[in-house]
């Protein structure tokens, strides 16, 4: 079959792609939103110590791990006339919605016992909601076409669509300190603005639960899988799939990806707050807003600049170019925050959006062809199994991150407490937030640089597959 033949088989109908990246609106705002806001409300207006806060959220993403693993496993192997994943995606979506708004629902003046105990039940009753929704989710994705390049394409249009909830992440510590909220005191009440934000996202968060599930097939259940009774072990979630050369090595590289970015991730709020704007707390949200729609605006760039050099140099070599245009970003950082020139914060969220969202459109896409792989080998299509195991990964990459991220800022003796910070605490938060990733990134290189699923392997393996068990 010719590649012309090919591509006109493979595309997915615009509706489609577009309802699929609709699904980031709660991947999102249900996995992030909470994480990106915890500090701002539990540490800032709430004075929580920042180590217990990062100790939940790794407690959280250990969780949510494991979570993950029996949704996923529960997919792979459910069978109803709307298919394996759509059910779910409904349901575990709308349930996030319903209880975003709950995470926030805590009262001034409790001990810091008593804030961590919230925090945990209230986070760990949360995460099996949007395990219902993620890994199905996640797991449609790989299986909406069989074209090489068209799940590029379908991962470019999912993560533009992305840009429109990461915007709202951005513009949410504004949000909360914005005049309507002020106290008598004349202060902003940040936990007030926090509950009323989360209301607002968690409404459109089950009307977009909805439309997802409306507009989206699962293209490999209707042709391939519904006629099949063949289960998937719990075993082969676990880690059987880690039995998959390739899929080891793009989970060293996310892994690796993951835990530096996310042992920074609270750094550059903190940096913009009492480096660059010297404690002003409001001005810095309005920073953190711009920042987030030039966030937006070079992720877009990303996601077009990827996309074209995936197709002529193949994804292997698109991750490697993007790898290395991260490391450079991270170390702008250095002199991106300025409080001389406050404006150059807008290039380090930038520079950061546009290679974080060109490594996640061809990380994406190079997993689906991983999951080909692993059918050739195992005749058994495990996109829930796979999706599993890579989150159960990624979380614990996350959780390591988190986990040392709160700790991270209490040793550049930061003290919320203090309207103006030490020049050594300063010091630390612009040396780390730079010195950190660049580490972990040059690891991901390492990895990334053995990954043997080139286009022309991908096609032999497909060709392969459709001659054993039909064209999907």
């Amino acid at each position: 079959m010719s590649s012309q033949t090919f591509a006109s088989a493979d595309a997915i109908p615009t509706r489609q792609k577009v309802g699929y990246g609709l699904g980031s609106f709660i991947d999102m705002w249900g996995h992030w939103l909470y994480q990106s806001l915890a500090f701002h409300v539990f540490n800032v207006c709430l004075h929580m110590a920042p180590g217990l806060i990062s100790t939940v959220l790794g407690i959280k993403i250990f969780v949510d791990a494991v979570s993950d693993a029996l949704f996923g496993w529960i997919s792979d192997n459910t069978r109803t006339r709307w298919g394996r994943r759509r059910p779910f995606i409904l349901v575990g979506g709308v349930l996030a919605g319903i209880g975003l708004p709950l995470m926030f629902a805590v009262g001034r003046g409790w001990s810091d016992a008593q804030y961590f105990l919230f925090m945990l039940v209230s986070t760990t009753l949360y995460v099996p909601v949007m395990s219902c929704f993620n890994l199905p989710w996640n797991s449609l994705g790989a299986e909406m076409t069989p074209g090489y390049h068209e799940r590029t394409n379908l991962m470019s249009v999912k993560n533009a669509i992305q840009k429109i909830p990461e915007l709202a992440m951005f513009v949410a510590a504004q949000f909360t300190t914005l005049a309507i909220f002020n106290g008598a005191d004349g202060k902003p009440d940040i936990l007030l603005g926090a509950k009323v934000y989360t209301s607002l996202l968690g409404a459109v968060m089950v009307v977009v639960a909805i439309l997802v599930f409306a507009l989206t097939r699962e293209r490999y259940y209707e042709r391939l899988v519904a006629t099949r009774r063949d289960r998937v072990s719990l075993k082969d979630t676990l880690y059987r799939t880690l039995a998959n050369r390739e899929f080891r090595r793009m989970l060293g590289m996310m892994m690796a990806y993951m835990m530096a970015t996310a042992m920074v991730g609270t750094l550059g709020y903190y940096a913009t707050v009492y480096f660059v704007c010297g404690g002003d707390l409001v001005e810095a949200t309005r920073w953190n807003s711009m920042m987030g729609l030039s966030g937006m605006a070079f992720g877009l760039a990303g996601i077009a600049f990827a996309g074209p050099v995936a197709r002529r140099r193949g994804k292997r070599d698109a991750l490697v170019i993007i790898l290395v245009l991260a490391i450079a970003a991270f170390v702008g950082d250095w002199f991106f925050y300025d409080p001389a020139r406050p404006a150059l914060q807008l290039l380090a969220s930038g520079f950061v959006a546009f290679t974080a969202a060109g490594f996640w459109t061809i990380y994406g896409s190079a997993m689906a062809d991983v999951i080909d792989d692993d059918e050739l080998h195992s005749g058994l299509r495990r996109e829930g199994s796979f999706a599993a195991c890579g989150a159960w990964i990624s979380k614990v990459g996350l959780a390591v991150g988190n986990l040392g991220s709160g700790w991270v800022l209490q040793v550049t003796g930061f003290d919320a407490r203090l309207p103006v910070q030490s020049d050594h605490a300063i010091f630390l938060i612009r040396i780390l937030l730079s010195g950190i990733p660049v580490a972990g990134l040059l690891v991901a290189l390492a990895f990334v640089w053995r990954f043997g699923l080139t286009e022309r392997r991908v096609r032999e393996i497909r060709v392969t597959l459709e001659a054993r068990r039909g064209v999907v």
